[in-house]
């Protein structure tokens, strides 16, 4: 029996654009897969077809999760997409399949016995996790000109979800919230709607100089955070669990 890979981009377009695509292939959904990017090892029997993000495509594929599973599920999908797992795309397609399959089909996420459901589960818990430690964990300085600015290195790609959260914090301020890992920045001008702009291939970190009363600030916050600390009490282990190791080189406490 043929197996029919579809190759897509690793973006939320990228993917949708794949399983709209899917299923106009008429095919048993057992027979395709939907690949994230390059496959490593090229299966014997299999074709190999690349699918280019489509807008329109996308959009459809998205109104209809959105209106057949609801927006909970929406969401809990969006942020499965958000990982770097490789297997996220054959996680979402084969979901979308059980749940249109079934007769409350907003009930979809509960039916963790599939196990490319629990999968989708399993990534939208992880990312969504992360993405609450970066609203409680993230640090804004300020430049030269005003501007806040931020940065960030997160495992999975969050900035479009944790955006929201301080636009509505900060609607008067302009700031910047920049992912050093996917070279993305994240733009909200003071009482505008935010957007993103994506870094050029092989463009580093921006540098910035800072305020000098950021400079002042930050000296003092360093200052306090170490002199209300008690050394005796000390807990390494307890302090890893609740602030990993991996947050703190963008938090000013820890520069």
């Amino acid at each position: 029996m043929e197996e029919y890979y579809l190759i897509c981009e690793d973006s939320l377009e990228g993917i949708f654009t794949g399983i709209y695509d899917a299923y106009l292939m008429k095919r048993p959904h057992e027979q395709i897969h939907i690949c994230v990017g390059e496959e490593s090892n090229y299966r014997l029997f299999a074709v190999y077809e690349d699918h280019k993000p489509d807008e329109q495509k996308a959009v459809k594929v998205a109104r209809t999760i959105g209106r057949e599973f609801g927006g909970e599920t929406y969401m809990s999908i969006c942020r499965a997409l958000a990982s770097p797992e490789g297997d996220k795309g054959e996680a979402v397609y084969k979901t979308v399949v059980a749940g249109l399959k079934m007769k409350n089909r907003k009930d979809v996420m509960g039916n963790l016995m599939d196990p490319y459901v629990h999968r989708v589960f399993q990534l939208s818990r992880f990312t969504a996790n992360e993405a609450h430690y970066h609203v409680e964990f993230l640090r804004f300085r300020e430049l030269e000109n005003g501007i806040l600015y931020a940065e960030i290195g997160p495992k999975n790609n969050i900035v479009t979800l944790i955006m929201p959260h301080f636009a509505d914090r900060f609607p008067l301020e302009n700031f910047v919230i920049y992912d050093e890992k996917r070279n993305i920045y994240a733009i909200h001008p003071a009482g505008k709607e935010w957007y993103l702009v994506c870094g050029d291939e092989g463009e580093g970190r921006m540098e910035h100089q800072f305020s000098e009363g950021e400079k002042k600030y930050g000296e003092l916050f360093c200052s306090f955070f170490h002199t209300i600390a008690i050394k005796e009490r000390g807990n390494n282990t307890l302090q890893r669990n609740m602030l990993p190791l991996r947050y703190r080189k963008y938090m000013t406490e820890f520069l």
